[in-house]
């Protein structure tokens, strides 16, 4: 395997903790937790047009170049957290989108722990929309699927938008909805910020807030770089950073 040279510059995490934390324009209602009696929310119902996507996925702010590999290390609560993100070339069809499909893989202190395949999008503005996914957690010698799974257009669950071509700062956004499993959202914080891990520094930086609202905290801080993708996340509660160390291209 060869090692992609890349670069890479610096942002403090304090300095997004506060970007995310002490901005009175990034105020947000307390996540719901499950219990609370909710109702689905009907009026996000996004209008898919799959002539208008694509599975080569070229936004800046999230590549996807088939066959590499991205790696990310972080000490967190739980240990030492080991992530691997393949993009794969394979493709899955999700509402009629040929999505791309995307290998995650997590260790804790070295044992195997979850491994999802995500499905990706491109729409006609450079959009990254997110069409589900199938996520497995072992548990008790076994690997399961995990209740988070879920598939565009099945049983009521519907796409969102993973990663806007141009960034509008302050305002929510679904990446998925899928009612009471799959809630994720996120609010870009920043489009200019510089950020520094342990491979080099990146300028231009995006950083956004992401959370899951049937989950208390569960902020964290994303920071990306242009042409190359997400670089650091940094879990607010905790203040644990999980950084890339390494491209790997097979």
């Amino acid at each position: 395997m060869k090692k992609v040279p890349i670069i890479l510059f610096l942002l403090p995490v304090l300095l997004m903790l506060c970007a995310a934390g002490c901005n009175k324009d990034n105020t947000r209602s307390s996540p719901i937790v499950p219990g609370d009696e909710r109702e689905p929310d009907t009026t996000y119902h996004p209008q898919i047009d799959p002539e208008s996507f694509t599975s080569a996925i070229d936004n800046s702010w999230l590549p996807m170049p088939a066959g590499y590999t991205y790696v990310y290390e972080g000490e967190t609560e739980e240990g030492l957290e080991h992530i691997e993100v393949t993009f794969s070339a394979d493709t899955r069809m999700v509402m009629g989108v040929e999505c791309r499909v995307v290998r995650d893989k997590v260790w804790v202190d070295g044992e195997f722990v979850e491994d999802t395949w995500d499905w990706y999008a491109q729409d006609s503005q450079g959009n990254i929309w997110y069409f589900g996914e199938d996520s497995y957690d072992f548990e008790d010698g076994a690997w399961v699927l995990s209740s988070g799974s879920w598939e565009a257009n099945v049983d009521g669950a519907q796409p969102g938008i993973y990663m806007h071509a141009v960034a509008e700062i302050g305002v929510d956004y679904r990446q998925e909805y899928y009612f009471n499993h799959a809630e994720d959202m996120a609010r870009v914080l920043e489009t200019n910020a510089s950020a520094t891990i342990g491979l080099g520094t990146y300028t231009d930086c995006r950083i956004t807030l992401d959370w899951n609202p049937l989950e208390e905290g569960s902020e964290e801080t994303k920071t990306y770089a242009p042409g190359v993708g997400q670089i650091r996340e940094t879990i607010m509660e905790t203040g644990d950073v999980i950084e890339l160390i390494e491209i790997i291209e097979r």
